[in-house]
């Protein structure tokens, strides 16, 4: 739902300009010149590279770094974008804290880990600043592959298949390209509009054309793209967000997280984005955290987290909820909506009930605490809707409410691939293990369209 400016608490403009502009400066500042020589200098440029390990695009940690150590930023990004065409983003949103730098024997020794996701920022910067391209479009095959969906999955399969000399059209439903990079990241994550730099930079390769506003199941069908395509990458991500399954939860002032969210980033003034003096989040992940924060960087007073789990059960990172308590957020544990309370309408506080683990499952205690609030947000979690492959369902078989694919991105419809957020791959709901999925498909589509 559209976000309301409402007399009673929900406003904005609480903050100067200058206030807004610092509270929503970059979260980690990049690395100059001599800071980045001396991060890389701490690698120990492991054989092993347990970090390559835990990166989902396998990058080579070790060697980028190295390359960094000795004054070749430039092959450094090449190092990167050879396994990661969007490493510019993930540096700046992975949870590296969890990925490579948890795996960083620095970590384990003292604590303090090579600091990989800002001298790959550095290394990425440095390319992309230059306008370096480090691929060249093969000749022409004269295949045509389509993609749904313009988010990172999309964009790393689309630049795969055009630098193998695919004609590769990508079909795009909002009106600008970059999926949850351009929509769903925090505005302190992904500052300066780089998202919309990166999608230039990915298509400068030649090949991939852009359609915004083209959406499947409205503007065009999934048969169509079959028969009018060699192949077809399905990338569209998740277009459901999940019920609080509270009473009362359609009051004015509930509204979900990522609209929020999306709101923040596309906001030209961010004076005139509403926010309730007293907010309440409701969830335990990344969009959870970027919702409650974001709140308070607007001006809200009182920012409460709610998650009806513990503390070690939240998908967001430590380092994450240390962020969100940094920045005067509340973390409340082992509580679940029961009921949002409303006034003429409108929101004015939440009811809701602790719960405890009846060995696996968990279950309410019956006993309840309210919580006054103008504004609730729910960050529980999205669903794939797959009312979207138009009747498809029958044909492209489903799993756990996901597209299923093989190891390769293959769906069951014939000439159809699919990744990133809307399947089940076993990867985690990742801008980097996007990327992955769509860089992998388009390999199989390569061999199978060229035998």
């Amino acid at each position: 739902m559209a976000l309301s400016l409402y007399k009673e608490g929900i406003a904005g403009g609480r903050l100067s300009s200058e206030q807004y502009a610092e509270n929503f400066s970059d979260l980690h500042p990049p690395l100059d010149h001599h800071e980045a020589l001396v991060e890389a200098d701490r690698c120990y440029f492991c054989y092993d590279a347990p970090c390559m390990n835990a990166c989902p695009t396998a990058i080579d940690i070790p060697m980028f770094i190295r390359e960094i150590a000795t004054g070749n930023p430039l092959g450094s990004a090449k190092t990167i974008f050879d396994q990661n065409i969007l490493g510019g983003m993930c540096a700046r949103v992975c949870p590296t804290e969890t990925l490579c730098e948890e795996a960083c024997v620095r970590e384990t020794a003292e604590g303090k880990p090579v600091q990989i996701g800002r001298l790959q920022r550095y290394a990425t910067d440095v390319a992309m600043e230059e306008g370096k391209q480090f691929y060249s479009r093969a000749a022409s095959t004269g295949r045509k592959i389509a993609v749904v969906g313009a988010g990172p999955a999309g964009l790393a399969a689309a630049h795969r298949l055009a630098r193998y000399g695919h004609d590769v059209t990508v079909l795009e439903a909002r009106p600008k390209s970059g999926g949850l990079n351009e929509y769903g990241i925090a505005a302190y994550k992904s500052t300066d509009a780089f998202a919309q730099s990166e999608v230039d930079y990915v298509t400068a390769i030649g090949g991939i054309t852009i359609e915004n506003g083209k959406a499947l199941g409205r503007d065009y069908q999934l048969a169509d793209l079959v028969k009018a395509y060699d192949a077809v990458f399905l990338g569209m991500g998740l277009g459901g967000v999940n019920a609080l399954r509270a009473d009362g939860e359609d009051a004015d002032g509930v509204a979900n997280a990522v609209d929020f969210i999306s709101e923040l980033r596309q906001a030209s003034d961010l004076a005139g984005l509403p926010v309730g003096r007293r907010v309440v989040v409701i969830g335990g992940g990344m969009t959870a955290i970027d919702a409650a924060v974001q709140s308070k960087l607007l001006g809200a007073e009182e920012v409460t987290i709610c998650y009806r789990r513990g503390q070690e059960h939240m998908n967001a990172s430590e380092f994450e909820q240390d962020l969100a308590s940094a920045n005067g957020v509340t973390i409340r544990h082992w509580m679940q909506p029961k009921r949002v309370i409303a006034e003429g309408g409108k929101v004015s506080g939440i009811e809701l009930e602790y719960t405890v683990l009846d060995g696996e499952r968990l279950k309410g205690t019956g006993e309840t605490l309210t919580l006054a609030a103008d504004q609730v947000f729910k960050a529980i979690g999205q669903s794939f809707v797959p009312a979207a492959l138009n009747g498809s369902g029958a044909a492209i078989e489903l799993e756990g409410g996901r597209i299923k694919v093989d190891g390769e991105g293959r769906t069951s419809m014939a000439k159809v691939w699919a990744g990133g957020d809307c399947v089940i791959d076993g990867r985690e709901d990742l801008t980097v293990s996007a990327v992955a999925a769509g860089r992998d498909a388009a390999e199989s589509i390569h061999r199978v369209l060229m035998g």
